[in-house]
């Protein structure tokens, strides 16, 4: 046995005392609770579901409503909120809870006098950008007033917003409500423009309403950049987080390697532009003492073959941004700033690169194409060292044969559940050679979601990820937990683990909850998933697989940027194997018979997925 960052690897897993299942105090009778909301809750939805149980006899009426409950007592109603306070009470027998909610507005609210809204100027923060760019300026004001923004001796008229179109967050999906909407606007105002390089100061708004005028001063200043003066950062952080936009609300690109060398088109607050596009934060990055923009030839280029992994070496003169794009059988990686002066490439037989092509696409942006062996993938890597390269791509695992030279047989019970031989040969198990990384959600502090009753995610999310544990063990798995007691461990610790780990397949065990404005009652079943493309099968397939074998709703799979399914380093997937808010779910959630039925049907599942692969 020994320690890897934190957790604990056992090529035979060690299961401790608390490995029974916990029926939980979840399951006791009590009386009047309610688990959610919170006192003097704030949301920004237009309704909310109140999660709680109480004992079954008797009835549970909020607001005088009597409301629908599982077999052991559970709820879980919504009910439209009004801009607000809003108060409902909860009644069972002779107890009773009173409960305040308050919704807050998303938009800045239109001023009754002859003023500006508050926060309301935009930009919010000091930008800058390149000669030629469109510079915009926002505000929300008095309605049919006059506005402008002054900058030094140049004006810009803001003219109103008669309509706009609201996109809904990126949650919505899990509620069917991606839907935009179209929203009637008054008292917002718009414009745009073009200035020369310098730095112009801050802008100054002007709001004339019937005969009054009001100033002020917009928060942040407005820089244009010259293009012959551009700053040059590097990147300090091990993988620089890339975004297509300047906040945390725009999507990741391919994370920069420790060392990239980019220079500064754009600045807005706290966020920098990179030459190539993406955005950056400032504190990821630290200025060089060069206004050259950094820009490489490559000429050479060669491979070589470092344990389970082939490593494909770019040589280059400074280290330049870089992304990856993934296809069914091939890999591309693209090179920015990047010129090719080559003749000669080595790349011998390997294990899994077919062919390499590449093609200079622009005058300083490079692709190269990895033709690759076999459709699945098993994740990558990036870094420098020194100035040059390494593209690391990971083989897939070498199964471990039985004597005959087939994969084991695999018989099924009348449950239709796999029976697998049990021997202590491991030439016989079916995941000998596999390394399985789990990772139970949550823990310590952080509680995630809770059930009627109060029983918090984070206790089944171990319980079930130590049954799994053991049952990959008997299936000849080397499994590894990033905790295995109530301790609280960082999503950047996580995800430390299974990149220093690279696993052939990493697995985050959760349980879902909803927005304040989904359907806790009607909203039920398992949901995966997937960022990279090295995880798309497997997530298709564990989620098929459990959905049909355990007769459980199907609550979809899905592309989503979550810390846990971001690893490019191995398959990550997360599974949300319920939804703790349901009532009636929560019942079988918290069933030891049916966490056992789940650890071995997912198992189960891993087992078919390696043998068809």
């Amino acid at each position: 046995m020994k320690k890897l960052f934190g957790l604990v690897s056992f090529s035979g897993i060690l299961i401790s005392a608390g490995m029974v299942p916990l029926s939980l105090s979840a399951q006791t009778k009590q009386s009047l609770f309610l688990a959610y909301p919170p006192p003097e809750h704030q949301t920004s939805s237009e309704k909310i579901f109140l999660i709680g149980t109480a004992s079954p006899e008797g009835k549970v009426k909020i607001n005088g409503k009597t409301v629908e409950r599982s077999p052991t007592g559970h709820f879980a109603p919504s009910f439209p909120l009004e801009i607000g306070d809003n108060f409902f009470t909860l009644r069972h027998k002779e107890e009773e809870i009173e409960l305040k909610v308050t919704r807050v507005a998303t938009e800045p609210e239109i001023p009754e006098e002859v003023a500006f809204a508050n926060n309301s100027l935009t930009p919010g923060v000091s930008i800058a950008r390149l000669p030629g760019e469109l510079i915009c300026f926002g505000a929300v004001a008095t309605p049919n007033a006059d506005v402008s923004v002054r900058l030094r001796n140049q004006h810009i008229a803001l003219l109103p917003q008669t309509e706009f179109t609201q996109l809904p967050a990126n949650s919505a999906v899990l509620t069917a409500a991606n839907q935009p909407t179209i929203k009637v606007s008054t008292g917002t105002y718009k414009g745009c423009t073009t200035l020369a390089v310098g730095n112009w100061g801050k802008p100054e708004f002007k709001l004339n309403f019937q005969g009054k005028t009001v100033t002020q001063a917009g928060i942040g200043e407005i820089e244009i950049l010259s293009p012959t003066q551009l700053e040059v950062v590097e990147v300090i952080a091990d993988a620089g987080v890339a975004r297509t936009g300047a906040s945390t609300n725009y999507s990741r690109l391919t994370p920069l390697p420790k060392g990239t060398r980019a220079s500064v088109t754009g600045k807005e607050g706290e966020w920098l532009r990179l030459d190539y596009g993406a955005w950056i934060k400032a504190e990821e990055t630290q200025p060089v003492a060069t206004n050259v923009p950094p820009a490489s030839l490559i000429r050479s280029v060669t491979s070589r073959q470092v344990g389970d992994a082939t490593e494909i070496i770019f040589p280059l003169q400074v280290p330049v941004p870089v992304s990856v794009r993934q296809g069914d059988s091939n890999i591309t990686l693209t090179l920015y700033n990047t010129t090719a002066q080559t003749d000669t490439i080595r790349l011998d037989d390997d294990p899994l690169i077919k062919r390499l092509d590449w093609q200079q696409v622009t005058p300083n942006k490079i692709e190269y194409t990895f033709q690759l062996k076999t459709e699945q993938q098993f994740g990558y890597d990036l870094s420098y060292e020194g100035t040059s390269l390494i593209f690391t791509l990971h083989h897939p695992p070498k199964m471990v044969m039985p004597r005959d030279n087939t994969l084991l047989p695999l018989s099924r019970d009348k449950n239709n559940s796999l029976i697998l031989e049990r021997t202590n040969s491991s030439r016989n198990l079916p995941l000998s050679n596999i390394r399985i990384l789990l990772d139970p959600g949550h823990g310590g502090e952080e509680k995630g979601s809770r059930g009627p009753t109060g029983y918090p995610e984070k206790d089944v999310n171990l319980v079930v990820s130590k049954l799994l544990a053991k049952e990959l063990k008997r299936l000849g798995a080397t499994v590894y937990l990033t905790r295995e007691t109530d301790i609280d461990v960082s999503l950047k610790d996580r995800v430390k683990t299974i990149d220093e780990i690279e696993p052939d397949l990493a697995l985050s065990i959760h349980y879902n909850a909803l927005p304040d404005n989904g359907d806790a009652i009607n909203t039920k079943g398992i949901s995966t998933f997937w960022y990279n493309t090295q995880a798309h099968n497997v997530a298709v397939f564990l989620h098929n697989y459990l959905v049909e074998k355990l007769d459980r709703a199907d609550a979809g799979v899905f592309w989503n940027n979550l810390a846990l399914t971001r690893p490019h380093t191995a398959p990550s997937v997360l599974l949300e194997l319920g939804f703790m808010i349901n009532p009636w779910e929560f019942e079988w959630i918290t069933n030891p018979e049916e966490q056992t039925k789940l650890a071995r049907a997912i198992a189960d599942g891993i087992v078919e997925w390696f043998a068809g692969i």
